[in-house]
C-alpha cells in the first residue's frame, strides 16, 4: 500500500512539473507570436524604405515578425533585440531612418552590403539599449558620427570596410562600456582621441582596437599607457613618435600591429608583453636593440621588425628559430642567425 502511495506521489509530481514546463513554454511562444506592434511596424518601413527587396520576402504582415528571416526576438518579452542583415549585394539603398523604431535593439549587423550607401543617419542614435553595432564592407561614406556617443551601452563597434572619412571621434572617448573599435580600411585622418577607453567602468577590461589601413596621423596618446589593450592594430597609417606605451611585461596584448609607419622610439628599452602572440614592427624607424625577453615568449608564433633602425645580435632560443631573415631585414646592423651577417 505504502509503494502504491509512492508511485502516485512521484506521478503527482511528474505531471505538475510536465505542466508547468508546458505552460512556460507555451508563455514564451505566446509573447514571441505576439510581435509586438511597433517593432513590425517599423520593420515593414524599413523594408519599405529599401524598396521591398527579395531579401525580405519573409517580412510579412501575416507572419509575426519573431518569425522573419534576420530578425532575433526576446523569449520573454517579444520585442525585436536584434537585426542581422548581411552578404547581399542586391541591396540597395541608404541605411533607413526607420531602424529609430525598433526602440529594444541591441544588436545591429550590416555586414557586407555593398549596395547600401550614404552617411550613418542620426536615427542610430535613437537606439540606445545597443550594445553591438556592425556596419562593415559597404558603400557606406561620410564621417564616423558623434552621435555615436550617445549609445551608452555600446560594448562593440565594428564600423570596418566603409568609405568613411574625417577622424575618430572624441565622444567615442565618453562611452563607458565600450571595449572594442574596429574602424580599419577606410579613409580616416587627424589623430586619436586620447582619452579612448578611459571611461570604462571595469578598468580591468580588456581592450581591442583596429584602426588600419587609414590615413591617420599622430603619435600614440600618453593615455594609452592605462589601457589593458588584448588586441591593437595600428598597421598602414602614418603614425609617428614614441609607442612605447603600449608595451609592458604585465600588459594583456595579444596581438600588435604597428607596421608601416613612421614610429620611432627605443625598442632596447621595452618590456615585452608575455602573453603575445604575434608583433608586426615591420617599416618603421625604430632603434636600438631587440630584447633579450623574446625568447621566453612561449605563445609567440609571429613576430617581425625588418625595415627599421635596429642594431645587434639577434636573440637565440627558445622559439626563435622559427622565424627567418625575413623577420629582420633591412635594419641598420643587425647580426647573427639567420642573417648572413655574423656578430664581430
Amino acid at each position: 500500500m505504502k509503494m502504491e502511495t509512492t508511485m502516485a506521489m512521484r506521478s503527482f509530481i511528474f505531471v505538475l512539473l510536465f505542466l508547468a514546463a508546458a505552460s512556460s513554454a507555451s508563455a514564451d511562444s505566446s509573447s514571441k507570436d505576439q510581435c509586438h506592434s511597433g517593432d513590425k511596424a517599423a520593420l515593414l518601413a524599413i523594408k519599405a524604405a529599401l524598396g521591398n527587396p527579395y531579401h525580405f520576402a519573409s517580412w510579412t504582415p501575416d507572419n509575426p515578425c519573431c518569425d522573419w528571416y534576420d530578425v532575433d526576438c526576446d523569449a520573454a518579452t517579444g520585442r525585436v533585440v536584434g537585426l542581422a542583415v548581411f552578404q547581399d549585394a542586391n541591396l540597395t539603398g541608404t541605411i533607413p531612418d526607420a531602424i529609430a523604431g525598433l526602440v529594444h535593439l541591441q544588436n545591429l549587423r550590416l555586414h557586407h552590403l555593398p549596395g547600401i550607401s550614404g552617411p550613418i543617419p542620426p536615427a542610430i542614435a535613437k537606439l540606445s539599449n545597443l550594445s553591438f553595432l556592425t556596419i562593415s564592407w559597404t558603400g557606406v561614406s561620410g564621417h564616423v558620427p558623434s552621435f555615436l556617443g550617445a549609445l551608452t551601452r555600446l560594448n562593440q563597434l565594428d564600423l570596418s570596410f566603409n568609405a568613411l572619412t574625417g577622424a575618430v571621434p572624441a565622444s567615442l572617448a565618453t562611452l563607458p562600456s565600450l571595449y572594442s573599435i574596429d574602424i580599419s580600411r577606410n579613409l580616416l585622418t587627424g589623430s586619436l582621441p586620447p582619452l579612448l577607453f578611459s571611461k570604462l567602468n571595469n578598468k580591468a577590461q580588456e581592450a581591442y582596437l583596429r584602426l588600419s589601413h587609414n590615413n591617420l596621423t599622430g603619435s600614440v596618446p600618453a593615455e594609452f599607457l592605462a589601457v589593458a589593450f588584448a588586441q591593437v592594430d595600428l598597421s598602414r597609417n602614418a603614425f609617428a613618435g614614441d609607442a612605447s606605451s603600449l608595451f609592458g611585461r604585465a600588459k594583456p596584448v595579444q596581438q600588435m600591429d604597428l607596421s608601416r609607419n613612421a614610429f620611432s622610439f627605443n625598442l632596447s628599452t621595452v618590456e615585452l608583453p608575455e602573453q603575445l602572440i604575434s608583433l608586426d614592427l615591420s617599416h618603421n624607424a625604430i632603434y636600438g636593440g631587440i630584447p633579450a625577453q623574446v625568447v621566453n615568449l612561449t605563445n609567440l608564433q609571429f613576430f617581425n621588425v625588418s625595415y627599421n633602425r635596429l642594431c645587434g645580435a639577434v636573440p637565440t632560443g627558445g622559439n626563435m628559430a622559427s622565424f627567418d631573415a625575413s623577420s629582420y631585414q633591412h635594419n641598420r646592423c643587425l647580426c647573427g642567425t639567420p642573417l648572413a651577417d655574423p656578430c664581430k
